[in-house]
């Protein structure tokens, strides 16, 4: 009798645990919806800073404890160790929402004062001391006017302990004074004030950062001690060979008659390595026309012109290319408003007798009304501004101010100019006239045809920039060069389609031969290790090329994260190459899928100088880690769709019960990782937050729905309490439909609920 007891109290525990985990998951989904419909704030007071919501979380904690005693979890100390680190983690928060102080403050220079606004109710503070700014410093990348830090110098005055302390204080790095952390957040456009957040917090970032060290450890000891759930797996004898190498791998054209006026490539290229100022950075003028050519036609190249040759036929023969089908339209009311059938139309396309033909739709779209598919509209209208910007010589800046005394009283910023940019009056006549006339002496040379003139004038342009600007504010010549070789190597679209077409055809060529019990023919596996390993290295000098060029690990944005887990694709396929066939055609079509969705933002997304609160190896680590997450849980998607196949219309070897939990125990030995590494790279990314804007959590989208893909991936580690997930169909299904999960939480956030973290996937 006593034992019934114990089992239905067992039981109803463990169904009234899982419940309420069930039952959080769907209030942080409901949450993420609301607050794209009726904004943060709505959110923010009416769930996750409601007394209901703190208490869900208390009383799953509650309940998860008292199971994990039932269990008695307590005799294996990774299991009970990574529990416990999730509740210090959520004790951790409530401290910090009960104690905690979030506000801001406004200083400026000679000005003390203790007065901050808190940030929860939105009414005026004052903290136990007075602040005041000293002094405020602006840090630009070198040679521009781009910023890479801001920092501010202030001084704190305690009457009570009769002390004045010095803190500085600039992104990702904080000011502490007597657990008041002061964080930089903007300053004023005359530098002479700066704005601070600042977070209170004595309590909770000790208890929470003390929960992510047991989640480390936990961790760690999870995968090597023998009387876990992943070593138990590992005695699978086709496991342990899975799990190595798996380790090992996260480790790591359209033709027309007419045809425009264009310099020759060799007198084109001359332009290339000419300096310009563009996006915040000094770059090869070659960058400039890439994105000018890609950003209008689609492509880098136009009709076998290069780059090069197409933005100089542009500036200098402007009246062959007006009526030259070179701007690339998207289908629908763009087309219909310029009345054509066409993808690519001319510059003289967009007009009519009665003037810009995108006019009416603009001003209503400027004016605030709704206009069906605007963003089209804009994006046409763009290409127009940008080609008007080359015409009037708006866009190429390649004249420094030579002069060292506006060089030393900007710190070392130098202020580039265009042609058709209004100059300083005190500038000096004879860099004034070269800056206004040198294109149109070239101009002159281009009509004259005489190239050879027309070169050593572009090299004078170069020398002239040489000379006024310092080597240190200036791009290297490995810089200069690994960003030419860039541009020049950019095959990443075609590449992408590659990798689908060979992938997929690898995939259905796989289960034929699987269905069959033949083996897939050597000549084919050549093929797929030479496409591996070629995509594999090309990948890897592109993005370090692109490292080189930035000055930072290209993990900024959705372009340069996409290539990042097509890396670790074609990493980890070759790892698990022996292991398991599937594994090949997985990679491959992971690869060229990740790929094809870098690109669809822009074709060629450009390098622009990292933002001051980037600027931290803390965010490096947390993409990296959450991308080897997210491309094993690809793996075990498409794992999942592979048994499920094979299952449905497999053989009967592919059908009995040994098979399918063969390929249960790969998807286990698969997602002990992946989830680890998604947990360790959500409370990384926690601890960057923390550092950078004085909070660990913000209930931001991202974040709230790594949080619901981590919970959903937990369900099928807890096999021995939930019987469901011990048959092998009800696993791959579950699996399946979880990745879901992944897709919302990397692509419907960023397209549609968008969120503090969008500034990374532009």
């Amino acid at each position: 009798m006593r034992f019934n007891n114990s089992l239905m109290k067992y039981t109803l525990n463990k169904y009234i645990s899982y419940t309420l985990l069930v039952a959080v998951i769907l209030v942080l989904i409901t949450a993420t919806i609301l607050e794209k419909m009726y904004g943060t704030t709505f959110v923010i007071n009416n769930i996750y800073g409601t007394w209901w919501f703190i208490c869900l979380w208390t009383i799953l904690c509650v309940f998860s404890v008292v199971f994990i005693i039932q269990r008695k979890v307590y005799r294996r100390p990774a299991t009970l160790l990574l529990h416990t680190s999730f509740i210090f983690i959520l004790v951790g928060a409530l401290v910090t929402h009960l104690y905690g102080l979030q506000a801001s403050i406004h200083l400026r220079k000679g000005e003390p004062t203790n007065v901050i606004v808190n940030k929860e109710t939105e009414k005026n503070d004052h903290l136990p001391f007075m602040v005041e700014m000293v002094q405020f410093h602006l840090k630009t990348y070198p040679g521009t006017q781009s910023p890479m830090d801001y920092m501010s110098e202030i001084l704190v005055t305690d009457k009570g302990e009769q002390t004045n302390t010095s803190l500085e204080i600039s992104m990702n790095n904080i000011g502490d004074y007597k657990s008041y952390r002061f964080y930089q957040s903007g300053y004023d456009a005359d530098m002479q004030g700066t704005y601070l957040s600042i977070s209170y917090d004595p309590y909770g970032i000790g208890i929470t950062y003390t929960g992510y060290a047991l989640l480390l450890i936990s961790t760690f000891l999870f995968m090597v001690l023998p009387n876990e759930g992943f070593r138990r797996l590992l005695r699978h004898r086709k496991a342990k060979t899975a799990l190595l190498v798996m380790c090992l791998g996260c480790s790591s054209l359209s033709s027309y008659a007419s045809s425009p006026t264009v310099l020759p490539k060799e007198t084109a290229a001359e332009f290339g390595n000419l300096y310009t100022y563009y996006n915040g950075r000094v770059c090869p003028f070659q960058t400039v026309a890439v994105d000018f050519t890609t950003k209008i036609y689609g492509k880098p190249t136009y009709k076998g012109y290069s780059a090069e040759q197409v933005i100089t036929g542009w500036m200098l023969f402007p009246t062959t290319w007006i009526d030259e089908p070179f701007i690339k339209i998207k289908k629908g009311i763009v087309k219909k408003l310029l009345n054509t059938p066409n993808d690519y139309v001319s510059y003289n396309d967009f007009f009519s007798n009665e003037g810009y033909r995108l006019d009416t739709m603009l001003s209503k779209i400027h004016s605030g009304n709704v206009v069906p598919n605007a963003r089209e509209i804009n994006e046409a209208d763009e290409k127009m501004n940008l080609i008007l910007m080359l015409f009037n010589g708006e866009l190429i800046k390649i004249y420094p101010d030579c002069r060292k005394e506006k060089t030393a009283l900007n710190n070392n910023n130098i202020i580039w100019y265009s042609q058709a940019d209004n100059l300083p009056e005190d500038m000096p006549h004879d860099q004034w006239f070269f800056i206004k006339h040198s294109m149109d002496y070239i101009g002159e040379l281009a009509n004259q045809k005489d190239y050879k003139e027309l070169s050593a004038t572009v090299k004078k342009i170069r020398k002239y920039q040489e000379k006024t600007v310092p080597n240190e504010l200036l791009p290297s010549d490995i810089v200069f060069k690994s960003e030419k070789l860039y541009n020049s190597i950019n095959f990443i679209k075609p590449l992408s389609m590659i990798l689908l077409t060979v992938g997929i055809i690898a995939y259905i060529l796989g289960l034929i031969t699987m269905v069959k019990h033949k083996k897939m023919p050597r000549w084919f596996n050549i093929v797929l290790i030479t496409t591996v390993g070629t995509s594999l290295l090309y990948l890897f000098v592109f993005i370090s090329l692109r490292s080189i060029i930035s000055h930072h690990i290209p993990l900024a944005n959705g372009f340069e994260v996409m290539l990042f887990m097509s890396l670790c694709s074609l990493i980890l396929t070759l790892c698990l190459w022996k292991n398991n066939a599937s594994f090949r055609s997985f990679g491959l079509i992971m690869a060229g899928l990740t790929m094809l969705v870098a690109m669809m933002g822009q074709s060629n997304p450009q390098i622009t100088p990292l933002m001051p609160v980037l600027a931290s190896p803390l965010l490096s680590i947390h993409v990296c880690v959450i991308m080897m997450s997210y491309t094993l849980f690809a793996f075990i998607a498409l794992n999942s769709i592979a048994t499920l196949l094979t299952h449905k219309f497999g053989s009967d070897n592919h059908t009995d019960s040994s098979f399918m939990e063969d390929k249960s125990e790969i998807a286990l030995i698969m997602l002990y990782p992946a989830i680890f590494l998604l947990t360790i790279g959500i409370f990384i990314g926690a601890i960057w937050a923390n550092v950078s804007w004085g909070r660990y959590w913000g209930w931001d989208p991202k974040e709230v729905w790594a949080l619901i893909t981590m919970l959903v991936y937990s369900f099928p580690l807890h096999r021995k309490s939930i019987s469901w997930f011990k048959k092998p169909t009800h696993l791959h299904w579950y699996l399946l439909l979880a990745f879901i999960t992944v897709i919302i939480t990397y692509f419907g956030v960023n397209f549609f609920l968008g969120g503090v973290h969008s500034y990374a996937n532009s």
